[in-house]
Parts: C-alpha cells; structure tokens; sequence
C-alpha cells in the first residue's frame, strides 16, 4: 500500500470514529498522516471538530486556524467552520471575536436556509445576552423564535420556545414566561407522542406479519393433514399405518401447542398483574399532584387578577415542580412497562462521559434554582464508557429526581466523574438532604433486579430506584448507595471504561 493510499484509509477511519462519537481514537488516526497529504487541510479541521465536541476551545481554535478558507468556493464548508469556531469564542466569552465569526458565518446564509438562520441568531443572541446587551439580543431571540414556527422541526420550536421562556422569567416577566414555557412543554410532548408513535407503528407492523406467517403455517398444516389421510385411504393397510403414524405425530405436535398454550396463558396472566398494578399505581400517585395542580391554577388566576406577581411567581414555581413530578412518575411507569416486555431499545457504545452528564443537569437548572438548591459538577474529561447511553440518562435523572424530592428545603448536589480502576469510570450524585436510616440504607442497597413484590414506597422503595438497579445491570455495571439520616446520601454508578 502507498504513502497515500494509507493517508487516505487513516482520514476515512478517523472520520468514522468521528461520528461513531470516539472521538479520542479519531484523533489518534487523523495525527497519524503525513503532512504532505493533499488533504491536509480537510484533516486539520477534523481535528478542530473533535476538540470542539470535547469542549478543548483552545485547541480546536488552533486547529481551526490552520484552515486557509480563500483556498475554497465551498460556501457551505466555510458557513459551518466559520459557525464552529464563533462557537468556541463563545464558550472562551471572547464574545468580540465570537461575534465577528458568527457574522462571517452569515454571508454564507442563503434567505432560505431557514435552519442555519435560526441557529445563527439564536448563536448571536448568546453571544449580546452574555454580556447584558438585552435590547440586543433578546430581539434576535424573537427573530429565531418566529421562524422557528413557520419551520418544520418540531426541536427547533421546542429549543426556541424555551430561550424565550427563559428571557422573559429573567426580565421577570412571568405571565409572557408561563406562556412560552407551555409552548416549550407541548413541544416537549410532542417530541415524545411522535418518537412513540413510530415505535407502536413499527410494533403493529410486526404484529401483523407474525400472524399472517402463523397462518400460512397453519394452512399449510391443514394441507398436509388433508394429503395424510387421502394418502392413507388410498393404500390400505399401509396407508393405515402411516396414517396412524401421523395421528400419532400430529397428537404430538398438539401437545405442543397445548404447552405453548398454557406457557402464553401464564405469561399473560403476569401481564395482567403487571398491567392492574401499574393502574394502581398510576390512579393513586396522580390524584394528589393533579388535585394539587388544580388548587394552583385557581390560585394563579386569583394572582395573577390581584397583579400580584411575587405570588405568581412562587405558585408558578411550586406548579413547575408537582408537574416534573408528575412527568417523573409517568416516564418511570413506561420504562418499567417497557422493560418488562423487553421492549426497550438497549444498545451499548463508545460516549464521551462528560458531555452526556452535562446534557442530564443541564434539564434540571431551572427546577433546582426554584427551589434553592444548586448543583455542582466535577468531570474528569477524556472519559470514555461502554454503555447505553439512553437507559444511563434515565439512572442519572432518577437519582438526581430523588436528591431533589429528599432534600426538605434549600441545600446542595454535587455531581462527579472520575476514573474508579483501569476498566471503570465511578460517578458520584452527593446530596445535603434527609439521607436514609440504617434499615431504609440496606434495603435500597440490597435489590438486584425488577419485580412488583419488592415495591414498597411507604419504605422509600418504588419503581425509580427498581428500575435504576435492573438498567445498570444491563450496562454491566453497579449502583449502590451511602447514606447517614439527617446527612444527606451518595449514589455511586460504577460503569465500564473502553
């Protein structure tokens, strides 16, 4: 194999790894070519991109910087290195330059590009909001939010409508808040009705063929029960025989299908359990918070007709709170369905660990400033874990659903990573709650896996901490707790390393 052709093999591969998210080992293949590569360039900005998806600014700027954008015509090329390196000025807060890219970033922008618009203002918008220029960027906010609803991505309303949310609460202006905030949520919900909706969809269409494959089958079956005994009338006492023979196989083949019966019978006999309890559960744990709710929306229309908005505000808060709540207990009701009927999507891979945990807190900001308490985080970065990422995400925000609804009133949560052993990488969710009692500690600590007889939530056992235990299982993992009452609890996830 020649120079180049390996220079081009260790591109491909880098740039494979690049969007399979192991981002350390395209890193390692890019450095590995040779700087006489004619694409020497196209690899400098591959390495700019990966230091950028690991949050290294500095470096992906140094990268970036080696990239000669005269030496293209490619405008959509220029448009998204200009965009990533505007984004990195904006995380180093040297918004002057930041802004400066951003508008580079611009030129390329064609007026029906609607999705590169929105994301350009919304970019710029950061860029003025970060330093307080609020008749600068909250104007630009409003540009992306507009156009966001005219187009047809259902994220993109969903994104927008929050900044807006979030604008307006810092303007304190609650009433346009709550507003945009219910936008943010029905697309929140609708995100999620259309992600379900194609999972049931595909659902039915195996459905449907399983069963027309069952009757081919059983046609078929009584094709040849039918061929048996002409066969049999036909040749006398030898076709006697075989005919005998055949009853005797086809007795089998019944007694089987009895069997299979019965087995079906008792599987959906656990179903139905499965199914009364999960109705228990849900028509107990909603009265209260949907009766709570209900107080709350007569107190908010009283307020809000008094223009009392420190009321509004607090009764605003506390409705924010019982609703995550409630999505809570929806959310790990579905998980536990789904994973009894092993329908849960699971599927190990190579992530980055910093950046998904980022991404877990980053949805409890808002919740956990409601009711005074703050989150910290310590991430040692570079660390990469074999999980699914999906079922991890759903640990973590049980675990830290769990902190904040133990910590009776303001107090602390800090989240940390760190590398436990040679194969595994230890995360932390240390809280300044209640904590737990001696015989409350060894009952958490002792589960193992997922059934209805170990739910107990008068004892601080319920379908959250089941369902934590049995996907860190699945991930090859553990999960165990300390706790000392009146002194908070640590939960500690120990996940395997690549």
């Amino acid at each position: 194999m020649s120079l180049e052709e390996k220079n081009i093999l260790y591109y491909i591969i880098g740039a494979s790894a690049i969007n399979k998210g192991m981002y350390l080992k395209g890193e390692k293949v890019l450095k590995a070519i040779t700087d006489d590569f004619y694409l020497k360039e196209f690899k400098e900005l591959k390495l700019g991109q990966i230091h950028l998806l690991l949050r290294n600014y500095k470096t992906a700027i140094k990268y970036y910087s080696k990239w000669n954008y005269n030496n293209t015509e490619d405008s959509i090329l220029k448009r998204n290195v200009f965009h990533n390196i505007g984004l990195c000025y904006l995380h180093l807060k040297d918004y002057k330059k930041s802004e400066s890219f951003f508008e580079k970033e611009f030129i390329f922008i064609k007026k029906k590009d609607t999705l590169e618009l929105i994301s350009y203002k919304t970019d710029l918008a950061n860029v003025y909001y970060n330093q307080y220029l609020d008749d600068d960027a909250i104007p630009l906010f409003k540009e992306a939010y507009d156009l966001a609803k005219r187009y047809s991505s259902i994220e993109l309303k969903h994104n927008t409508s929050k900044n807006m949310a979030i604008v307006e609460r810092n303007r304190k202006r609650y009433k346009e808040s709550v507003a945009y905030f219910d936008e943010y949520v029905k697309w929140k919900d609708s995100i999620w009705n259309r992600d379900k909706i194609w999972e049931l969809t595909e659902k039915d269409k195996k459905i449907a063929v399983a069963q027309k494959q069952q009757e081919v089958l059983l046609k078929e079956e009584e094709l040849k029960r039918e061929k048996v005994v002409r066969n049999g009338l036909l040749a006398g006492t030898s076709g006697l025989l075989v005919f005998i023979a055949g009853l005797g196989f086809f007795y089998k083949k019944l007694k089987d299908k009895n069997k299979l019966i019965n087995q079906q019978k008792e599987a959906l006999s656990v179903a139905n359990a499965t199914k009364n309890y999960l109705f228990s559960v849900v028509s107990h744990d909603l009265r209260s918070p949907i009766n709570s709710i209900k107080r709350q929306h007569e107190q908010l229309a009283k307020h809000v007709a008094n223009k009392d908005m420190n009321a509004v505000k607090e009764v605003t808060n506390s409705a924010i709170a019982v609703t995550e709540s409630t999505s809570h207990l929806l959310n790990n009701v579905l998980h536990w369905s789904l994973e009894q009927s092993n329908q849960l999507i699971f599927e190990r891979s190579s992530y980055a660990l910093a950046p998904l945990l980022d991404q877990v807190l980053f949805d409890y900001e808002d919740i956990a400033e409601s009711r005074n308490i703050s989150i910290s985080q310590d991430f040692k970065e570079g660390l990469l874990v074999n999980v699914d990422k999906e079922s991890l995400k759903i640990v973590l925000r049980n675990l830290i659903d769990n902190a904040i609804k133990y910590m009776n009133g303001a107090g602390s949560i800090d989240v940390t990573s760190s590398k436990e052993s040679e194969i595994q990488a230890r995360i932390e969710i240390q809280d300044s709650g209640i904590g737990m009692t001696a015989e409350q500690l060894a009952k958490v600590n002792s589960l193992k896996d997922l059934s209805i007889d170990k739910i107990d939530r008068s004892k601080g056992v319920g379908l959250g901490l089941l369902l934590c235990q049995t996907l860190v299982k699945k991930n090859q993992g553990a999960l165990f707790f300390e706790s000392e009452e009146g002194k908070g609890t640590k939960a500690v996830i120990l996940v395997s390393l690549v």
